[in-house]
């Protein structure tokens, strides 16, 4: 999913505030639901954020075009865990790990069936 830089995503000095990196990500996320015209509510459940660790290696500016690219890295019965990766260009300013937890409607953890388990490998492939 590509994202353009604008005034609201970053602070005085034209740089993307550190939490925006957080919603770049869960955007392009929730994109990747979108575009197979679903949404991330399934119909026995939907997925919260258990852990997330962000490394910063680079500050994106205002109107900068960045790239966020997912990759499922470990699925399990009850989550998957993704890797993130934001570029500007070639460069890596932006990285993600984040493990999802798969909960009822009631928020209660529950395990994935085969079916949820096929449509998240799917998307992120």
């Amino acid at each position: 999913m590509k994202i353009r830089v604008y005034y609201e995503d970053t602070d005085t000095g034209g740089v993307v505030y550190h939490s925006n990196y957080l919603n770049f990500c869960e955007r392009a996320r929730s994109e990747v639901f979108f575009t197979k015209n679903i949404t991330p509510f399934l119909e026995s459940g939907h997925f919260v954020a258990r852990r997330v660790v962000g490394d910063f290696y680079s500050s994106a500016q205002l109107g900068d075009l960045l790239e966020i690219k997912s990759e499922l890295v470990e699925m399990r019965a009850a989550s998957f865990s993704l890797k993130q990766s934001i570029f500007r260009g070639e460069e890596k300013i932006f990285e993600l790990s984040i493990l999802l937890a798969f909960i009822s409607f009631e928020g209660k953890a529950q395990k994935m069936n085969t079916e949820v388990k096929t449509l998240i490998q799917t998307l992120f492939k």
